[in-house]
């Protein structure tokens, strides 16, 4: 096997889900009704892998997993999108980021399941996507297979463009540190690698990612 060259990663990160508003990942609870169906995404502002650059590149996982991750008894399957404007390297890296196989905060998520993460497969994808600068809203969709849009949580007692977050969150699905801001599913719907669901007025947040490895 190669050696793993130094990599380094910054960008944002979201989710949508069956889980209720707010989502117990995030509180290190295990998954409403002890199973999560979701669309993970990633959208990478800077970075590089050794002397590969993967700057403006996405990734989408979509999948389901039962059990409390943040306790490592999860199991669960996936299929994931590679953005079809990465060159051949870019496209062999990124599954390998993602899915922890050369260090970093990737890799702890991936030893937290106590069976390995089956991959029902992998393809190139036109993966369109907005995330709003003040995060009201953010969004991703793969025509005829993936939907997944939300919007920024709001009340009656929200102050006009102000939208909740949570510092210091216990479960951090990107780590320690990161601010979370919370959302509510206006879809999620995946007809892909054999899944077929879709939710609506679920959870979703958004937070960003900053990883380096080995």
């Amino acid at each position: 096997m190669a050696e793993i060259p130094s990599w380094h990663i910054t960008g944002e990160w979201f989710d949508n889900c069956s889980c209720a508003v707010a989502c117990p990942c995030t509180f290190a609870q295990a998954p409403d009704n002890g199973f999560c169906e979701s669309v993970l995404f990633w959208h990478i502002g800077h970075g590089h892998y050794g002397d590969i650059n993967l700057d403006g590149l996405s990734f989408v996982r979509v999948g389901r997993w039962e059990g409390d991750l943040w306790a490592g008894k999860a199991k669960g399957t996936a299929g994931i999108f590679v953005d079809d404007r990465a060159d051949e390297r870019q496209a062999e890296v990124l599954p390998r980021i993602f899915g922890g196989l050369v260090g970093g905060f990737p890799a702890l998520v991936a030893a937290l399941f106590k069976e390995g993460r089956q991959v029902r497969g992998v393809e190139r994808a036109q993966i369109t996507f907005e995330i709003a600068p003040d995060r009201a809203k953010w969004g991703t969709e793969i025509v005829g297979k993936v939907k997944a849009w939300a919007m920024a949580l709001t009340g009656p007692t929200s102050l006009p463009g102000k939208y909740p977050q949570l510092m210091n969150p216990p479960g951090s699905e990107t780590g320690p540190g990161q601010l979370v801001t919370w959302g509510k599913s206006t879809i999620c719907s995946v007809d892909a690698f054999g899944y077929k669901f879709q939710w609506t007025t679920n959870s979703s947040k958004h937070i960003p990612f900053d990883w380096a490895g080995p």
